[in-house]
């Protein structure tokens, strides 16, 4: 199987890691420190429009699609982050809270 046609039939997933990689080096990479948390998301839709308008076309479909799979690339990284340290936040506010507890 030739290479291009994996990327064209699996594109979705394919912009989907791209941008979750971005996003990744975004946030850790020391010389990306001037970039506030809270435009990591919008810097990964418009990451993701521009890889999916180049495969798929420009379209206004394309341009909804790209950004859906950069915002979701956002939400895999929390999804994943969160299933590896755990919720810390809840085992902590069960210690404090005895309420309830026999």
């Amino acid at each position: 199987m030739d290479f291009l046609t994996l990327f064209q039939d699996h594109f979705v997933i394919v912009v989907t890691l791209a941008c979750l990689l971005v996003g990744y080096l975004i946030k850790k990479a020391s010389f990306f420190k001037w970039v506030p948390n809270d435009d990591i998301p919008v810097i990964l839709a418009v990451i993701g429009v521009v890889s999916n308008c180049i495969v798929g076309g420009l379209s206004f479909e394309s341009v909804i699609y790209g950004a859906f799979m950069g915002v979701a690339a956002t939400g895999l990284h929390q999804g994943f982050k969160a299933f590896v340290e755990g919720n810390k936040n809840n085992t902590e506010g069960n210690k404090n809270n005895t309420e309830g507890d026999i």
